[in-house]
């Protein structure tokens, strides 16, 4: 199973949100096709056909757990998954 895969999984699951790393993260949403800017420290991501803005700020090294489920839904909503899965 992929790296990518086994995040997806992880983020899906919603039981390890507190254990997520940043960069995955970021790589998972960079493989999920969204684009990313960056102001001070706030990387900000967003994708075409997805009305939804995802903010996130590292925390020692860590993605943040309320926007592990941001993002979460977001892969619901949009049934984005998939992308990762084929």
């Amino acid at each position: 199973m992929s790296q990518h895969k086994k995040i997806l999984l992880a983020i899906l699951s919603g039981t390890q949100d507190a254990s997520i790393g940043f960069s995955e993260l970021q790589a998972l949403l960079a493989r999920l096709g969204f684009q990313c800017r960056i102001r001070g420290d706030h990387f900000i991501y967003s994708r075409d056909g997805v009305e939804e803005i995802v903010n996130l700020q590292p925390k020692n090294g860590k993605a943040k757990p309320y926007q592990v489920k941001q993002v979460r839904q977001i892969i619901l909503k949009y049934r984005l998954g998939g992308e990762i899965v084929e």
